[in-house]
This record gives C-alpha cells, structure tokens and sequence, in this order.
C-alpha cells in the first residue's frame, strides 16, 4: 500500500500501527506536501521524515513540491478556519497526488499520516477518502488510531526517537493565523538574504537534525534538550547621516524605544563612539574586528558575509562589560566621527523555547 506522509511525528506511530494491522502488506511512503511553507521548512521534515522511514525500514518516495500550484488550487480560501474548506481542499490536492502515484506503482491501497495528527478531522479525511476511492478506483484505507491514548501514545513515541515536533501544520494561511492568536512574530518567514542563520530558525533546526542524523549513523549518544531564552529578530534598519544612507551593520539584540531616533556622537574613544540618544554606541569596521578577531576590510564586506550570532554576543559583551544581557543599539560603520546621525532600527526581542544536542558520555 502507498501510504501519503505528512510529517514524521505522525508517520513514526502511524507506520508502526500499519504494519501491525496489515502484517502481510508492503508498505510505501509518499511525502507530498506542497502545502509546506517556506521550503526550508519543507526541506526540514522530509529530512526527518528520512530519518524515520530509515529507523523503520520502509521505502520513501518524496513528491514534487508544486507550492505555486497548492496556492492557485486553494485561491479564495485564504481566511477560512482550520478544519474549514481549505484544509478540505488541501486534503484533495494531497490525496489525488497519493492516488496518481499509487496507480504508477500499481498498489491499490492508500491512505494517509494526517488520519493521526490531533490538528485534523478524521470525518472529514474520510468524507475525502470517500471522493478519491470512487475517483480513481482505489481502497483508501481510514484507521483510527486516535482513540484509547494513540493520541498520547504518539507523542511519547516521538519524544523517544527525538523527532522534529513542527509548532504548525506547515500552511502559510495557518501560520498567520496561529501567530495573530499568539501574539508573536512570524519568524519562520525571516530569513536574512546574507544567509546567516539564527536562532531558533528554521536554519538552525535543520543543521540541528543533521548533526542528530550525523550521531546516529556514528552511534553516539546525545539527547535534545530545550532552553528557554530571548529570541531575536531585527526586522529592518538603517542609518543616516545628513539623508544620506551610510553602510552599517547593526548588532544582534540591538533594541530602541521607538523605531527612530536623531542624535549625535558626544565623543569618541578608543574607537567607539558613544551617542547622546538611546544609549547606542558605534563603532568603527577596525574596532569590530578587534572585538570579534576578524579581518573584515569594509562594512559592506561584513554584511554580505557577517559571522555568527555568538560572535556578535561576544562582541556586545566586550563592549559592555558582559555582567547583563544589554540591549543597546550598536552599530559598525566603516568610520565614525563626531557628528549628527539618524538611526532607524525596527526589531523585536521575545521569548523562545530552542532545543540543544547534547553528547552523552
């Protein structure tokens, strides 16, 4: 049978589960889900999902990513609920790729992961199943493995094996949605254009589950274990000097009152500038590399190829004192003089949950 995944915290148990109820049956997984946004998000639970049909045995087939073609199919649909006609059809879109396939394959039974997960409707995955068996002349197979503590069962399954446990079910239209009723920014959709990778991003989870990949293949034992900590994004900024709009590289956690400030640099020393407004500090590109051990030769060259957050930490403590998490604004620019500047820095700090691996002795 051709069974369509969703995700591996659903596929682990559902596979599992499948097996047992239908010892004889070659089981195949399916992971189409052009539904997932962005792609590195999609990117990240097929490797996950990788990672579990191997620990399972089980023969992964991973479909097109037709994301262009998921959003015209649910055109008009953008603002309905969960479980609403969206969903709906996107179990169609979803189904009908796991039917087409498993005429390919010449197997004649499907049915899907999505059956197991807490966020969907069983009757309406059924009403669906319903409309792809008549279509297209298959048996799609709808067990319930919900009930009497699958739920529960599920997620300690997952926790176990330390799958990647997603925080939404992969929709852009859900995600608004979920992040309007939290109040919290939508993160997943930031990604810098310099590619560097921040905490608790998608990025980061997915180089997360490769050293987790990496461990397993080596046999060595680690765990995940989660922090909480204040998160990060700046969501754009700059600097003017007389309008004009100089290189500068703003510092990871700088925060300011309001969006937009003008002020001046009261004095200089040692290669910092300390400003009369929101308490920011500037420094010159010579400064930071001292700071921060580098060798950048420009601003420019440092924001096409910054370093890592850490570093930025590092170099925010060095400047002031490291007692406290400070957030001031600091800014690197190629030269700093005694002058009037305007800073606009837009950016948000809040509290997050991330997981670490560590090795076990």
């Amino acid at each position: 049978m051709l069974v369509h995944i969703c995700c591996s915290v659903d596929s682990h148990f559902f596979l599992q589960k499948m097996r047992k109820l239908y010892p004889n049956e070659k089981i195949i997984g399916f992971f189409y889900d052009p539904n997932i946004h962005p792609y590195s998000e999609y990117y990240l639970r097929l490797l996950d999902v990788k990672r579990s049909c191997k620990k399972l045995g089980i023969p992964l087939i991973e479909g097109d990513y037709e994301y262009e073609r998921w959003i015209k199919y649910v055109e008009g649909f953008e603002n309905e609920p969960e479980k609403g006609k969206r969903c709906s059809l996107c179990f169609d879109n979803r189904l009908e790729a796991t039917a087409k396939k498993a005429l390919e394959l010449k197997e004649s039974k499907i049915t899907t992961t999505l059956l197991t997960s807490p966020k969907k409707s069983i009757e309406q995955l059924k009403h669906n199943a319903i409309k792809i068996e008549k279509k297209y002349n298959l048996k799609f197979l709808t067990p319930d493995f919900r009930t009497n503590g699958g739920t529960n069962e599920q997620f300690i399954l997952a926790k176990k094996d330390m799958l990647y446990h997603q925080n939404y079910c992969g929709c852009i239209y859900a995600l608004q949605k979920q992040r309007e009723q939290q109040n919290r920014i939508k993160d997943e959709l930031i990604s810098p254009i310099n590619h560097q990778i921040l905490p608790n991003s998608i990025g980061s989870r997915i180089e997360l589950y490769k050293k987790v990949i990496d461990c397993e293949e080596k046999n060595i034992k680690f765990k995940l274990r989660r922090e909480k900590f204040l998160n990060y994004r700046l969501l754009w900024g700059l600097i003017r000097q007389k309008k004009v709009v100089l290189n500068s590289y703003i510092l990871f956690y700088s925060l300011m009152k309001k969006n937009f400030c003008r002020g001046k640099i009261e004095y200089i020393e040692d290669g910092i500038g300390f400003f009369n407004k929101e308490e920011a500090l500037f420094i010159n590109i010579d400064k930071f590399n001292e700071l921060a051990n580098t060798s950048y030769k420009s601003v420019m060259e440092l924001i096409k190829k910054p370093p890592l957050v850490e570093v930025e930490i590092k170099v925010r403590n060095l400047l002031n004192g490291g007692a406290f998490l400070n957030l001031n604004p600091i800014v690197v620019l190629d030269n700093i003089e005694i002058l009037k500047y305007e800073l606009i820095i837009n950016s948000k700090i809040y509290s997050d949950v991330r997981e670490n691996l560590v090795k076990i002795r």
